[in-house]
C-alpha cells in the first residue's frame, strides 16, 4: 500500500512539473509577457535585442530642416550642417556621433528635399533604400502645416496614410532597418520668438509659413484662432507620428522632444528667422542621438 502511494506521489509530481514547463513555453510562444523592455522577445531564457544603438550607416529623409536650408547662406541648402548627416564641427551631427567623422562621410546619405511634405516621403525612402542603410532618420511635417492658409494644411487623415505608405515602402525593401522619427517643431513658439525681431517680421512678409507667421503683430481673436488651429494641427501630426511608429518594432519616435524644445532666436537662422541656425541644427543632433542610443524607447 505504501509503495503504491509513493508511486502515485512521484507520478503526480511529474505531471505537475511537466504542466508547468508547458505553461511557461506556451506563454513564450504566444508572446505573453515575455517581451523585453526594448521591444525584443524572449525565446527560452535568451532575450533578442531588436534595437541596435550603434548602426553602421544612416540615410536621412525629410524637408529643408534636414537639408540645412538658410543655415549658411541665404536661400541655399547647406547639408554640411545638417543635424542628421552633416560633417561640420559646429554641429556634430547624428552621423558623426554614431559613425565617427571619417565613416560618416562614406556611410551617411541625405535624401531630404527643401519644401518636401509628408506626401513626398515615400519617394525619398524609395531612393534611400538603394543604399541599404541600417538607420533612417525622418523629420517632416512643418511644410504640411505651413501653408497659404489653414484650409490648405494637409489633413490629419492624409498625413497618417502618407506616413504609413512611406514606412510600408521602407519595410518591403528593408524589413530590419531602424527608423528614428523626429517630432514636428513648435511653430507657435517660432512665431512667439521670431516676432521680437523687426527684421524677422519683415522677412516673414515675403510668404514664410503664412498660416502661422502671417500678420505677426495681429493679436485679434481671429488671428489668435488661426494660429491655434495651426498649432493643433502640428500636435495632431505628432500624435500620428507617435502612433504609427509605435506599431513598428524598429521605429523610435523622439517622444515629442523636438516639439517641446524651448529654442530661442540663437537657434534660428538670421536669414529667415524660421529655419534652424547651425546652433539649432546642433541641438537637433543632440536630441536625435539621445533617442537613438537610449536603452529604452522614449514614452
Amino acid at each position: 500500500m505504501r509503495k503504491q502511494r509513493r508511486r502515485r506521489s512521484r507520478a503526480l509530481v511529474g505531471i505537475v512539473a511537466a504542466g508547468t514547463a508547458l505553461g511557461v513555453a506556451g506563454c513564450d510562444v504566444v508572446g505573453g509577457s515575455s517581451g523585453s523592455p526594448d521591444g525584443g522577445r524572449t525565446r527560452g531564457s535568451r532575450a533578442v535585442q531588436v534595437w541596435d544603438p550603434s548602426p553602421a550607416s544612416i540615410a536621412a529623409v525629410g524637408d529643408s530642416i534636414t537639408r540645412g536650408f538658410d543655415a549658411c547662406t541665404v536661400l541655399s541648402d547647406c547639408p554640411e550642417v545638417s543635424w542628421a548627416t552633416g560633417t561640420s564641427d559646429q554641429v556634430d551631427s547624428l552621423a558623426v556621433r554614431l559613425l565617427g567623422r571619417a565613416r560618416a562621410a562614406d556611410r551617411s546619405w541625405n535624401y531630404a528635399q527643401t519644401g518636401a511634405r509628408m506626401a513626398d516621403l515615400p519617394g525619398q525612402l524609395a531612393d534611400a533604400v538603394v543604399r541599404r542603410p541600417e538607420l533612417v532618420t525622418v523629420m517632416v511635417g512643418s511644410n504640411d502645416a505651413c501653408r497659404s492658409s489653414v484650409r490648405a494644411m494637409t489633413s490629419v487623415a492624409n498625413f497618417r496614410s502618407q506616413f504609413e505608405e512611406a514606412l510600408g515602402t521602407l519595410r518591403k525593401a528593408l524589413p530590419r532597418t531602424q527608423v528614428y522619427v523626429a517630432s514636428v517643431p513648435n511653430l507657435k513658439r517660432l512665431w512667439s520668438e521670431g516676432r521680437t525681431n523687426p527684421l524677422g517680421k519683415q522677412i516673414w512678409k515675403l510668404g514664410i509659413c503664412p498660416s502661422m507667421l502671417g500678420d505677426a503683430d495681429d493679436l485679434t481673436s481671429a488671428a489668435t484662432l488661426r494660429r491655434d488651429r495651426v498649432q493643433q494641427r502640428v500636435e495632431d501630426y505628432n500624435k500620428v507620428l507617435a502612433e504609427v511608429c509605435a506599431k513598428d518594432r524598429r521605429c523610435r519616435f523622439d517622444g515629442g522632444a523636438v516639439y517641446q524644445y524651448r529654442f530661442g532666436t540663437e537657434q534660428l537662422s538670421h536669414w529667415d528667422w524660421f529655419h534652424p541656425s547651425t546652433d539649432g541644427q546642433s541641438k537637433l543632433a543632440a536630441i536625435a542621438y539621445r533617442t537613438v542610443t537610449a536603452k529604452d524607447p522614449v514614452d
